[in-house]
């Protein structure tokens, strides 16, 4: 069994990724880690050519800048960079992580066990994995309907995939067709740490991607303009690939005390109340579960 691991990249370190402990923290698990790599104006190649892992395969790519972004194809660029990237994997699954999500070395293990299990059994074309986000702090995760819980992360790469977005992954089934993945869910966890940067990293990221997106006007981030209700106390153990790069904090991020519920925060509380009164799961998933 062979594995890929892959991700797209560009103005990483400006941007406020930890990318390198993104790549660092699987790269004990794959036999390759494909980047595509779009233009940066920062030091972004550098600190990957300073891992200093032959595993890592860098592909150049260009953006295409003048790409409508308009609802029916917003985030398209990012699928296609996404794409590209899988393009040039040669394992036999190819493990995609985004530039701030990070995998804990205890779950490498499990991991490996799982795509060994199922590499023959073809009805599972993908591996899913339980989420944390974490928000504001080291200390704190969100959690609530609004932030998704599991997603597809591994997929067979002797399938026809490909991306149209950087979230999840379509399977083509003939040329005017595609679904989500068959996914067996491993009980591995991914640890998602883009809202963990600084508020002024967090919107220079937002004003890089709103223009692939969906070209809204850009809304300052402000952390503490949040639902206190979706956060919790983290207590585990972060990867140790992502220790070195996390801000020192204390406690439980607090939210703003005044902060005014949005349409959507209201209907997740809703949601969450259901969760918590009859055991329902409002998780939206972008693949169907082999069990």
């Amino acid at each position: 069994m062979t594995v890929s691991g892959f991700t797209f990249l560009r103005n990483g370190q400006k941007l406020g990724y930890p990318f390198v402990a993104s790549i660092r923290s699987i790269l004990p698990l794959v036999d390759e880690f494909v980047i595509a790599l779009g233009p940066c104006d920062d030091d972004t190649e550098k600190m990957i050519r300073e891992i200093g892992d032959p595993k890592i395969r860098i592909i150049p790519t260009t953006w295409n800048e003048n790409l409508r972004s308009d609802y029916s194809v917003k985030g398209f660029v990012y699928g296609q960079q996404k794409s590209i990237a899988l393009f040039n994997c040669t394992g036999d699954w190819a493990f995609y992580l985004e530039a701030d999500e990070v995998v804990h070395e205890d779950d490498l293990p499990k991991i490996r066990v799982a795509m060994e299990k199922h590499l023959d059994d073809e009805r599972v074309e993908a591996l899913a994995f339980d989420y944390l986000h974490f928000y504001g702090n080291q200390n704190t995760i969100a959690w609530s309907p609004g932030w998704y819980r599991s997603e597809v992360r591994i997929i067979r790469n002797t399938i026809p995939a490909w991306s149209s977005e950087a979230l999840f992954f379509n399977i083509v089934v003939s040329y005017k067709k595609s679904r989500y993945p068959r996914a067996a869910h491993i009980g591995a966890t991914i640890y998602h740490y883009g809202w963990v940067r600084s508020e002024a990293q967090m919107n220079l990221k937002s004003a890089a991607v709103l223009k692939f997106w969906n070209n809204r006007e850009l809304t300052p981030v402000d952390y503490a303009q949040i639902d206190a209700g979706v956060l919790k106390l983290f207590s585990g153990s972060h990867p140790q690939a992502v220790q070195a790069w996390l801000p020192a904090a204390d406690g439980i991020f607090r939210a703003d005390p005044h902060h005014k519920l949005t349409a959507r925060e209201k209907k997740h509380r809703r949601l969450l109340w259901l969760e918590k009164t009859f055991g329902l799961r409002f998780n939206k998933k972008h693949y169907r579960l082999v069990r």
